[in-house]
This record gives C-alpha cells, structure tokens and sequence, in this order.
C-alpha cells in the first residue's frame, strides 16, 4: 500500500451529491455547501469557476477543477455575467432524485443551441486520515483536458444521463476514480511542487519503506527491520528517509498511528483506549496516551469527548 493509497481511502465517495445541467447563458450557479472538496467539470460549452478569495479559473470542454472546502464557489457563463446566482446546496436536493442527478432551480434547458453541460461531484470527506491530503492541494485545482481522466468523464457523461437501478454506486466509483486522476496529474505536472510523501514514495528505498509501514503501522517497527525490509544498511535508511520525507522514520510512522488512532477514538465508541492503543500498535496505552497528547496535543479521551456528539 503507498501513502497516496491510505489518505486517498478516507476520500471515498459515498452517496455523493451529482449534478448535470445544460446552460444556456446568461447563467450563475452558486454552490453554497463548501464540501471537503467538490470537482466540476464541463462536457460541451465552457464557463468560469469563480471562488471566494481566487482568481476566475476558466473550465472548458473536460477540464477539471477541484475546489477544496470550505470555500464556497460560483459558476457562471462569464466573468461579471448579468444572471441572478441560483443558489445550489445540499438542501436543495430532488428529495424523489435522492440528490444524485438533479438539484432544484438547476436551470436544463435543450434549446438546441449547444449550451454548456456541467457536471459537478461534492466529495464527503471524513475522519482524519485523509487530512495530509487535503493539507497538500490549494483552494483551486486544476487539470486541463487530454489526460487520463478524459475516458472517465466520457463514463460520467453516460451514467449521469440514465436513470436505472445501482446508478448511485456506480456514479460513486466513477467519482473515486476521476478525483484519483485529477490528483494524479496534478502532483506530476512538471512546474508542480507535490508534497515530500508523493516523490518519497516512489523512491527505491524510501518508497519500499513507506509500503512497509502503510501496510503494517501496528507492527513492532525498528530502523533494523525497515532497514532489512527495504534492503539497505540502517544508516542509508534514516538518511534518505530523512531527506525525502523530513522527519525521521520512527517519528512519521508515530505520527501515522496517531492519525489512525485520532479516527478510531471517534468511529468506534465502544472500544477502550486500551483497545485503540493495541490496534496501532502499543502494548501500554498509558505509553500510547503520552504518544497521542505529544502528536496531538491533547490526551486521547480529552480528544474523544471533544469530538462526541
């Protein structure tokens, strides 16, 4: 398992809110929920992302954007268009829809004309897990057209359209995989600086570590047994670890439990902190408590209770 595999799983589209529209100007549709991330691209026409605090991005036909939460973003036919925003929300969902395909006061219109269509996906995103991830990309993101995810937006395009059983799932794990390509492309583009995690772990050394201890955080780790799992000497180990991901390779996989440990606390409220402590690896959860209050700054039922509803 790479690092991208991990954070990306606490990204996982579940029931997620799916629009499709055809536009025709003038047009101004105000996305008011500021979901953890919401992607937005256009099949035919062309438009402008306009969010609070950015630069107007323009999306033409199968660009994609991605805008992270809790920024609240409008899309319009054109920069200081004329049209009165329709605001667009969870709220406003087609109840008889489920909130898949269609939002109230979503303008479709099949004039004939060659309006825009728009389809926009608002990702979920839950647990901490996954916050490296999103620590690591900007407000706006974009990819433009002509990569990878092109087939996947043609799949978009003819599911978003039916209306059949399982549709949800489906539009579900299309989301998954346009986001993995989106953000795929993005950290590869050749003026990118991609967070240290994405180049370590295609490192020969780095790379074969991270796996080892993504794989098997709960694992009684020592510099000796990653050293021998990635075939190096200890020293080269810590060295280039080091200088790939910035810290020490003890010290991230502390990090890492804890981030484990911080979604467990929450997700399963029957378990004990003892409980947590051994599923990420600690036989003494006192030895476990100092841990997560040195990472997180608070002890972990302290966190729990703060996180309780």
């Amino acid at each position: 398992m790479s690092v991208f595999d991990d954070l990306i799983r606490g990204v996982r589209a579940n029931g997620s809110l799916f629009g499709s529209s055809t536009l025709s100007p003038p047009w101004a549709l105000h996305f008011v929920d500021g979901a953890p991330l919401t992607l937005c691209t256009v099949l035919g026409g062309s438009g402008w992302i306009v969010a609070d605090g950015c630069p107007p991005e323009p999306l033409r036909p199968y660009d994609t954007i991605v805008v992270r939460g809790p920024t609240t973003f409008t899309f319009v036919d054109e920069v200081g268009t004329a049209a009165e925003p329709i605001v667009c929300g969870e709220d406003c969902a087609t109840p008889d829809q489920g909130g898949t395909r269609h939002r109230l006061g979503w303008s479709d219109v099949d004039d004939g004309t060659g309006g825009t269509t728009l389809i926009v996906g608002a990702y979920p995103v839950r647990g901490e897990i996954s916050r490296p991830l999103l620590d690591a990309l900007p407000v706006i993101l974009r990819v433009d057209a002509g990569g990878t995810g092109d087939p996947v937006l043609d799949h978009l395009a003819a599911e978003v359209a039916l209306d059949v059983p399982g549709q949800q799932v489906v539009l579900d794990r299309l989301l998954d995989w346009m986001l993995v390509c989106t953000l795929r492309e993005w950290f590869d583009r050749p003026d990118g600086e991609p967070p240290a995690w994405w180049a370590a772990q295609r490192d020969s050394v780095v790379g074969d570590a991270l796996r080892l201890l993504h794989a098997d955080p709960a694992a009684p780790w020592t510099i000796a047994s990653l050293a021998e799992g990635a075939k190096v000497s200890r020293s080269t180990l810590a060295k280039r670890f080091a200088d790939l991901v910035g810290e020490p390779p003890l010290t991230y996989l502390t990090r890492w439990r804890m981030t484990l440990a911080a979604d467990l606390l929450v997700e399963r409220e029957k378990a004990t902190i003892a409980d947590v402590a051994r599923e990420v690896g600690y036989s003494d959860p006192f030895g476990f408590s100092v841990a997560f209050k040195r990472v997180r700054g608070v002890n972990p039922s302290e966190f729990r209770r703060a996180l309780s509803p």
